[in-house]
């Protein structure tokens, strides 16, 4: 498996994948927030800010996924997945025990040299409650989707990266 890993890592289109699945999930979001009308909260527009780090690596990859451009790409990938994985349990813990020493800041916090709510506030406002529960499907609330989502997306990039430092295989004799 590392091996395909590794393979994988080296061609555009896994990199385009990585690419198009975090786009899908941005998406969605989107559709969330201005067909279904539900708030972003400023956990989600943080959650929304980590998986537009993992397009962004995939990006990165996709440039030059044969040359040491794609370890940049990888480490983003994680960071972002790390990030990512930790805005959403700490999402969750606020819905699942609502408490008023649990809670979320008011307004996003970026910094003043990218202030995304500023430039693109359709996509980075934050009107929403962290704690209020809009969205559910199969009994899992969307911080707690989020959760498996930042997991899956940590566990592949983890692999990716272990995937590097094994050698290319030789061909035996049949050409396996």
């Amino acid at each position: 498996m590392l091996h395909f890993l590794n393979r994988c890592s080296r061609g555009r289109s896994a990199w385009l994948l990585l690419v198009l699945t975090a786009l899908a999930l941005e998406l969605v979001a989107l559709y969330f927030q201005h067909v279904m009308l539900l708030q972003p909260c400023v956990m989600c527009i943080y959650e929304r800010v980590a998986l537009f780090g993992i397009l962004a690596a995939g990006l990165v990859g996709a440039l030059a996924p044969a040359t040491p451009l794609r370890y940049l790409a990888i480490l983003l990938w994680i960071y972002s997945a790390w990030q990512g994985l930790q805005l959403a349990w700490k999402h969750t813990m606020i819905q699942l025990y609502p408490s008023p020493f649990n809670t979320c800041d008011f307004f996003v916090n970026f910094p003043s040299w990218l202030p995304l709510d500023k430039w693109l506030p359709a996509v980075f406002h934050a009107s929403g409650d962290c704690s209020v529960r809009q969205w559910e499907f199969l009994s899992l609330e969307m911080p707690q989707w989020l959760v498996g989502i930042f997991a899956a997306y940590l566990v592949i990039g983890v692999l990716v990266l272990i995937s590097q430092l094994v050698r290319k295989r030789k061909r035996d004799l049949f050409g396996r």
